[in-house]
């Protein structure tokens, strides 16, 4: 794959298998070109996510694994005078917006030949990844930490995946899945494969169709800064297509107790060692060291963004008032919420919150 290299040593993406990281080097895959956003009129009749598929750098053989995901709905609510739109993405099929990466790299790992592979997760994208390989016949193996919320785990069971619970923190976990790479198996990680990105591209895609052009800024929780990074990238291809002006400002939101992103953008390299993986209700965040951290640093800094730090007792009350809005969250989706009190007057209009994940799941 063309679009595709190793970061460290520029090695292509090679043409058969699905390693996880490069064989040559150990570095990590990334888009030397990103996939030009092309909408043609006949995709314009595509399912949700799938009108964009031009812009996914998928083989043209490859068939798409949908379930509908995408094209959810933008609520408009008034916080503190001023009107913020409410991204809704956790009414996506599996309830995240994890459903929009998944759907392309669920689609590439058919195209790929593979029939079985493992990924791991504190929930939401275990769920996804559960749902779309059942959906595209492949069987799933998921890692779960065994801290991770009971409806999510059941989630991933009920779409008929092996779960295996993991005593340990969130990276014990990833470390485990590593293990079943190294022995053979397919490594479907969100986390190092970056096929999800174009999926969550899409959610930039959708915003300027919905909102008739460019938000002025975008707040979004950050754990692995997968969302972040793509939905960034995303804005900056319909910038280089002529499509927007300007790409939003990027507010990426982390739990103070564990906010390894926020700490480097707060007090560069030195706060790293303050950073602990410590316990938090926002669990779908606890990540101490993030895969593409360098490149979520750059495209948030490249849009004039910041990181914010919420505290631990903060989350919950800020996932009961967007409750009491009518929006059902988990606590990691509360994130932005939380810290639009900090950051809501320096931000340029329209600002829009995106809400990751369904509350039902808790």
């Amino acid at each position: 794959m063309d679009l595709l290299h190793c970061l460290n040593c520029h090695q292509p993406y090679p043409d058969t298998g699905v390693p996880y990281r490069c064989p040559q080097c150990g570095g990590i895959f990334d888009y030397k070109i990103w996939p030009r956003v092309d909408f043609a009129p006949e995709d314009a009749r595509l399912p949700g996510i799938w009108r964009y598929r031009r812009g996914f750098g998928l083989p043209p053989e490859a068939a798409p694994v949908s379930l509908g995901e995408g094209g959810t709905p933008l609520v408009w609510e008034t916080f503190r005078g001023r009107r913020v739109a409410l991204k809704c993405e956790y009414l996506n099929p599996t309830g995240s917006f994890k459903d929009r990466g998944m759907a392309v790299l669920v689609s590439f790992l058919r195209s790929r030949g593979v029939s079985e592979a493992v990924e791991d997760s504190s929930g939401n994208a275990g769920a996804a990844f559960a749902a779309y390989a059942a959906r595209g016949g492949l069987k799933a193996r998921v890692l779960v930490p065994d801290y991770a919320a009971g409806g999510k785990r059941r989630q991933i069971e009920m779409y008929g995946a092996d779960v295996t619970r993991i005593l340990g923190a969130r990276s014990v976990v990833a470390e485990k899945a590593r293990q079943v790479a190294a022995q053979g198996g397919v490594y479907a990680s969100h986390a190092y494969l970056p096929f999800v990105l174009p999926g969550y591209a899409t959610l930039a895609y959708e915003l300027v169709e919905q909102m008739g052009g460019a938000p002025g800024a975008v707040l979004l929780p950050v754990g692995q800064g997968g969302l972040i990074l793509g939905v960034g990238r995303g804005f900056w291809a319909l910038q280089q297509a002529g499509v927007i002006e300007k790409v939003p400002v990027l507010v990426g939101v982390q739990a103070e107790a564990c906010a390894p992103l926020w700490a480097l953008y707060a007090y560069g390299p030195a706060g790293l060692q303050w950073v602990t993986e410590g316990e938090t209700v926002a669990e779908g965040v606890r990540i101490r060291h993030p895969v593409r951290g360098d490149g979520v640093l750059r495209i948030v800094s490249a849009s004039g963004g910041a990181f914010v730090a919420v505290q631990e007792e903060r989350i919950l009350p800020a996932r009961d008032q967007l409750a009491h809005r009518g929006f059902y969250v988990e606590p990691t989706s509360a994130l932005p919420w939380a810290a639009l009190p900090e950051v809501l007057e320096h931000l340029p209009d329209p600002v829009v919150v995106v809400l990751t994940g369904s509350g039902l799941k808790e």
